[in-house]
């Protein structure tokens, strides 16, 4: 199986601190990356100097064999920790508009919204101001703005932050719909029982090194079948947890 990202060597300081220290992984082409670790650990770090948002100190980060270029080869959905929405702007008038900024015609954008809103409970919505819909509805606004046309790499940063156990559900049986379409999904996320549904392999970061790779089975066989949730605990617990 061929690698979508490769990240060798790569380390990143902020001054003296080093937030990420020679760390070194792959994504592989299709698969459902978890990539896990405390507050603090470098993980959206990681996602942002992988997008060219922050230069790296050393080392290399590529996304199929190159640097990411805004105008590659690859089309990415990135929704990131923080949100960023035109709140003043109606639903539809904002899906429409970042549709037609990934290259999708407007009558193609308005008829994939509308189609999402009407999948994620939001189609009574379509004509509100963004500032007048509640935190995890937003949320889910901006997810499908980030999966508009089919991204091949989706790189998701606590997806479901927010969200109640429905809405949980929710985006994991669309998160399941494209994994089945065979795009590559690298998911940040604290819900260990998300890991073990969703994820192939997982990389566990703790004091900008990976303590453990590979994929959830062989991870949670190392440590006797136990839980990801137990695993990510005594992980953190073994030299008084993170920053």
């Amino acid at each position: 199986m061929n690698n979508i990202i490769e990240i060798k060597n790569f380390t990143m300081k902020f001054g003296d601190k080093a937030v990420i220290d020679n760390l070194s992984f792959d994504v592989r082409q299709g698969e459902t990356f978890g990539f896990l670790g405390s507050n603090g650990s470098g993980k959206t770090t990681t996602l942002r100097a992988l997008l060219g948002i922050y230069e790296p100190t050393a080392g290399s980060l590529l996304i199929k064999g190159k640097p990411y270029a805004v105008d590659g080869d690859v089309k990415i959905g990135y929704l990131p920790e923080e949100r960023g929405l035109y709140k003043k702007e109606t639903v539809i008038d904002t899906m429409v508009y970042f549709g037609k900024l990934k290259g999708m015609t407007k009558m193609a954008a308005n008829d994939f919204s509308l189609s999402y809103l009407e999948r994620v409970g939001l189609a009574d919505h379509a004509g509100m101001r963004l500032d007048k819909l509640s935190g995890g509805q937003q949320q889910k606004v901006q997810l499908g703005i980030t999966i508009m046309d089919d991204p091949e790499l989706l790189i998701l940063d606590e997806p479901t932050k927010g969200f109640d156990p429905v809405n949980r559900r929710l985006l994991m049986e669309i998160i399941d719909d494209y994994q089945h379409r065979g795009t590559t999904v690298v998911m940040v996320t604290h819900q260990m029982e998300e890991v073990e549904r969703l994820c192939d392999r997982i990389l566990l970061l703790k004091d900008g090194h990976a303590k453990e790779y590979g994929t959830v089975k062989a991870v949670r066989k190392k440590y006797d079948g136990a839980h990801m949730d137990d695993i990510f605990v005594k992980i953190y617990e073994e030299s008084g947890g993170n920053e």
